[in-house]
C-alpha cells in the first residue's frame, strides 16, 4: 500500500511538472502584429500619456499586473514576456489539477488528461492578461465558493466575493460574473431540501451566505475605486468607462444583443451535428436491443455498435465536422462546442440525480455557470469558454469515465436498455475530441487572428524579437524597419500607428502618442480627433512631432490612390472602407497640416516624419 501511495505521488509530481511547462511550449513561436505586441505596449507604456483612457480603466488591473511583469529580469524581450504571461496558464492548469484531485476525488491521470486538453484549447495569446487573469480569479471564486459552502467557512465566501469584485477591474465586462452568487442559493435550496428544512430556514441561510459574498465584492470595488481616485481622479475613470458603453455605436458586435445572439447562434448551429449523432445513437440502441434476444446475436450486436461508432467518426470527418489543419480553429471548434454541450448536459443530469452527492451537484452547477458566463461580455462567441475549461474538462472526462465503467442497464419501467451502444459513441467522440484538441494545442499559435504556419526565420537586429521564430516574410519586414529606426535614432520617439499594426509600438520600442491601435472600431473618430488636437498642441510646444507608421495598403493609397490599391490586389469593398474611414481622414489632415514626408518604405510598412517643425 505504501509503495502504491508513493508511486501515485511520484506520478502526480511528474504530471504537475508537465502542466507547468506545457503552457510555455510556444513562447518563441510566431510573430503577431496585432494583439500580442499591442498588449505588451500597453503594459510597458501604461498610463494616460500613451493609452486611451477607455482601455486603461476597463482593463486596469490586467495592465497594472502586466506593467509589473515588464520590470522582471529578461522581460525586455517578447520571449521573456511570453514566459511570464504564460505562467498564468501554468497556474490555471496546476490549480485545476490539484482542485480536481484533492477536493473532487478525480483520479490523477484523468485530471491530468483533462488539464492537458484544457491547455491545448487555449487559443488566446497569453499577452491578453485581461483574459487569463479573469480565468484565474474565476477559478479562485469556484474553489472558494466550494470551500465556503461545503465546509461552511464564511471567510471563503467573502474571498470569493473579492475575486468577483477584482475581476471587474481586470475587465469591466466581467460584471455579469456576479451571477456566480446564484450557486449560493442553489446550494442552500438543494441542501435544505435534502435535510427536510423549511423555506424560511433555507432562505435565511442563503441570505446570510450571500451577504458574505457581497461584503467581499463591495470591499474589492471600494479598494480599487479609492486607489484609482487617488491616482487619476474618479472623474477620469467614470469618463473612460462611459466611453466603453458608447463604443457600441461603432462596434455593433459589442452590443449585448449581438454578443448574446452570437453565443446562442453557435450552439444552435451545432445542433445540426447533435441531432444526427442522436439518430445514430438511437439506431445503435434499437439494433442492439433487437439483436440481444439471443446470446450469440448479442455479440454480433456489440460488433455492429462498434462499427457504427467508427462509421460515425468517418462520417464526421468526411462531412467536415473538423479539419486536420491544426494551425486553424476549424480543427477544434465544432468538437470543442460539442464538448461544451456535453459538459453542460452531464452537469445538468448530475444536478437532477437524487443519488448525486451535494458537493458534486454544487460543482456541476458552477461548471454550467462558468461555461456560460465566461463568454458573456465578449464578441468572440464561445471561444472564451473554450479557453477556460480547467475544471470542466477533467470533471466531464471523470463523469464520462464513470458512465463507461457502469454495467447497469437503463431502466424504463420493466424495460432494460443496455448502455453499450451509447458507450461506443461516447468513447469515439472523446477520442476525436482529445485527438483534435491535442494536436491543435501542439500546432496552433495565434497571429493576426489565425494560426502560424512558418517559424523558420529570425530577426537578428532587434533585441525585443531575439530568438522569436517567424516567417521569412515577417522577418524581412521587421528587420528592415528596425534597421531604419536604429540608424535614425527613432527608438523612444512617440509614434502614431495606423493599419492594424499596433504591435510595432512594442517591437520597435516607440510609445504610442495616444493609442497604439487607433484604427480599432471601438476607438471612436471623436476620441481620435481630440487626441490629435492634443498631440498637435504638445508637439508644437516641444518642437518634436510623433513619427507616423502606416501599413502597406495606406502607404499605397497615399502614393497612387485607388488605382494603386487595385494593382495591389485589394478588393473594392476594402478600398471603399479606406476611402470612407473618418479616422484615416483625420490622420491625413494632421499629416498634411504639419508637413509630414515619407522617409522609409518596405513591402509592409511606411514611415512619415514631420519636416516643417
Amino acid at each position: 500500500m505504501k509503495r502504491k501511495v508513493k508511486k501515485e505521488k511520484v506520478f502526480s509530481l511528474i504530471f504537475i511538472l508537465i502542466l507547468v511547462l506545457y503552457p510555455l511550449r510556444h513562447i518563441t513561436w510566431g510573430l503577431d502584429i496585432w494583439d500580442t505586441g499591442y498588449n505588451y505596449a500597453n503594459f510597458q507604456y501604461m498610463g494616460l500619456e500613451h493609452m486611451d483612457s477607455m482601455w486603461l480603466f476597463s482593463t486596469y488591473f490586467a495592465n497594472a499586473v502586466g506593467n509589473l511583469l515588464t520590470k522582471l529580469p529578461f522581460a525586455g524581450s517578447l520571449a521573456g514576456m511570453n514566459f511570464y504571461t504564460g505562467l498564468s496558464v501554468s497556474l490555471l492548469s496546476v490549480g485545476g489539477y490539484l482542485f480536481c484531485t484533492k477536493k473532487l476525488g478525480i483520479g490523477n491521470f484523468t485530471a491530468f488528461l483533462g488539464e492537458l486538453a484544457a491547455v491545448s484549447l487555449c487559443w488566446c495569446p497569453t499577452a491578453l492578461l485581461y483574459n487569463y487573469l479573469t480565468y484565474l480569479l474565476f477559478f479562485g471564486c469556484v474553489v472558494l465558493l466550494y470551500e465556503g459552502l461545503v465546509k461552511e467557512r464564511p471567510w471563503c465566501l467573502a474571498l470569493a466575493g473579492v475575486c468577483l469584485g477584482v475581476n471587474v477591474f481586470v475587465r469591466f465586462s466581467n460584471l455579469p460574473q456576479a451571477a456566480m452568487i446564484l450557486a449560493v442559493w442553489a446550494y442552500a435550496v438543494l441542501g435544505g431540501r435534502s435535510k427536510g428544512e423549511k423555506g424560511g430556514r433555507i432562505f435565511g441561510k442563503a441570505f446570510q451566505d450571500t451577504l458574505w459574498c457581497l461584503l467581499g465584492y463591495a470591499l474589492a470595488l471600494l479598494a480599487f475605486l479609492a486607489y484609482i481616485h487617488l491616482r487619476y481622479g474618479l472623474d477620469a475613470y467614470v469618463s473612460g468607462i462611459l466611453r466603453l458603453f458608447a463604443m457600441t455605436d461603432n462596434a455593433t458586435d459589442y452590443k449585448a444583443s449581438s454578443m448574446l445572439m452570437g453565443l446562442i447562434g453557435v450552439y444552435v448551429e451545432n445542433l445540426y451535428w447533435v441531432i444526427r449523432i442522436g439518430v445514430i445513437g438511437a439506431v445503435a440502441m434499437i439494433l442492439f436491443q433487437v439483436l440481444s434476444v439471443h446470446p450469440f446475436l448479442q455479440k454480433a450486436g456489440r460488433v455492429v455498435c462498434i462499427l457504427l461508432s467508427a462509421a460515425m467518426l468517418g462520417w464526421l470527418y468526411y462531412r467536415g465536422f473538423c479539419s486536420l489543419e491544426f494551425y486553424s480553429y476549424g480543427s477544434m471548434l465544432r468538437p470543442g462546442v460539442l464538448f461544451l454541450m456535453l459538459s453542460m448536459l452531464i452537469a445538468f443530469i448530475r444536478i437532477l440525480d437524487k443519488g448525486c452527492p451535494l458537493p458534486e451537484k454544487l460543482v456541476s452547477g458552477m461548471m454550467i455557470l462558468v461555461v456560460l458566463l465566461t463568454s458573456i461580455g465578449s464578441n468572440n462567441g464561445v471561444y472564451p469558454s473554450l479557453n477556460n475549461l480547467f475544471v470542466a474538462t477533467p470533471f466531464t472526462l471523470w463523469q464520462c469515465g464513470r458512465f463507461l465503467k457502469n454495467q447497469k442497464p437503463f431502466r424504463i419501467k420493466k424495460l432494460a436498455l443496455s448502455r453499450f451502444p451509447l458507450k461506443g459513441l461516447l468513447a469515439a467522440f472523446l477520442a476525436m475530441f482529445l485527438f483534435q484538441s491535442g494536436l491543435f494545442g501542439l500546432c496552433f499559435v495565434f497571429a493576426e487572428a489565425t494560426g502560424v504556419q512558418d517559424v523558420s526565420a529570425r530577426v537578428e537586429n532587434n533585441q525585443v524579437l531575439s530568438g522569436i521564430g517567424m516567417s521569412p516574410q515577417k522577418a524581412a519586414w521587421l528587420g528592415s524597419i528596425t534597421d531604419y529606426v536604429e540608424e535614425n535614432h527613432l527608438r523612444g520617439r512617440e509614434v502614431i500607428l495606423y493599419g492594424q499594426i499596433p504591435a510595432l509600438s512594442y517591437y520597435l520600442q516607440m510609445p504610442a502618442a495616444f493609442n497604439p491601435w487607433p484604427d480599432l472600431r471601438s476607438y471612436s473618430a471623436e476620441a481620435m480627433e481630440q487626441a490629435l488636437k492634443q498631440t498637435r498642441k504638445e508637439a508644437q510646444e516641444s518642437g518634436v512631432f510623433p513619427v507616423v507608421i502606416l501599413e502597406n495598403q495606406f502607404v499605397r493609397y497615399l502614393e497612387g490612390g485607388e488605382e494603386a490599391l487595385l494593382e495591389l490586389g485589394v478588393d473594392q469593398k476594402r478600398i471603399n472602407e479606406i476611402k470612407e474611414d473618418e479616422k484615416w481622414k483625420l490622420l491625413l489632415e494632421f499629416m498634411e497640416e504639419n508637413g509630414y514626408e515619407q522617409t522609409f518604405t518596405n513591402e509592409k510598412f511606411g514611415i512619415w516624419q514631420a519636416s516643417r517643425w
